[in-house]
């Protein structure tokens, strides 16, 4: 059994990172990721019940406004999701932070800085030579210099991140080694033993949560297992598929393993399958 919560569940998620007592843990989190001008000293949560419609869509996504050491305000739109159309909805989400900033009356249309980090237990990248754990995207020209500054997107892709407790080399790196590994753990490795890393030990330790929380968290494990099933279920699917088109073409077989990640025993029963059905 299970002696830590799953941060990928809704109320994993917000347990450790969306209550007003772990606000520490998030800036701490968060500060990894962010660059040094917008470093943060103090942040708050916006009210979720001020959120726009599509409270369905958003019950996952943090409007955190935060203050930088430097004294500057910038908004952090926080997301862990396993949806269809990723990017769309990223760029559909941070929309929402942009027109909050529309003032009544005489306006000068200046905006405050967004973030959009996402936490992803997922793949969104489905080309091989394009897979990255981290990506971080900003809004650049054709030359590649930067256009708007006010605009990033930081997606970490948490199945690409593969490093062991002897590589962890940053305080970055030792947040993702917790978040990708929390669910397994039975103690706290020596790597995280460290103030930050206790609190969130603590958090996320199922013997600390009420019977009403274990509940709760219990009811969101399930819907989590029935989410990765079904997005499981579709990703083999289509890759079967796309094996079908490739197997038709006569591609070999180390040609598909690596555009489609089956193995070469699934690929050969296709291949089975396919001759006897013509």
């Amino acid at each position: 059994m299970a002696k830590y919560l799953n941060p990928y569940t809704d109320f994993g998620f917000k347990k450790l990172f969306g209550e007003e007592g772990n606000r520490d843990l998030l800036i701490d989190f968060l500060n990894q990721l962010l660059p040094p001008h917008h470093q943060i000293a103090d942040l708050n949560f916006r009210n979720p019940e001020n959120l726009a419609d599509l409270s369905a869509e958003r019950k996952a996504i943090f409007d955190i406004h935060c203050k930088a050491l430097s004294g500057e305000r910038f908004i952090v739109e926080m997301q862990k999701a396993k949806v269809k159309y990723f990017k769309d909805r990223s760029l559909f989400y941070v929309t929402f932070p942009i027109r909050d900033q529309a003032q009544q009356g005489d306006w000068n249309f200046k905006l405050e800085p967004i973030y959009f980090v996402a936490i992803l237990d997922f793949e969104y990248d489905e080309s091989e030579e394009r897979r990255k754990f981290r990506r971080d995207v900003a809004l650049k020209d054709q030359d590649g210099d930067m256009f708007f500054d006010k605009l990033h997107f930081k997606f970490l892709q948490m199945p690409l991140f593969n490093k062991k407790e002897n590589e962890l080399a940053t305080k970055f790196d030792k947040w993702c080694y917790f978040l990708k590994n929390l669910e397994s753990f039975d103690h706290i490795p020596n790597i995280l033993n460290e103030p930050i890393f206790q609190k969130a030990f603590g958090t996320a330790e199922l013997a600390n949560l009420s019977a009403e929380q274990r509940a709760i968290y219990e009811e969101n494990l399930i819907q989590y297992w029935g989410m990765k099933s079904a997005l499981e279920t579709a990703v083999e699917e289509r890759e079967f598929e796309i094996a079908k088109i490739m197997l038709a073409d006569n591609e070999p077989n180390e040609r598909i393993v690596k555009y489609t990640g089956l193995t070469v025993e699934q690929i050969e029963r296709l291949r089975a399958e396919l001759k006897k059905q013509n």
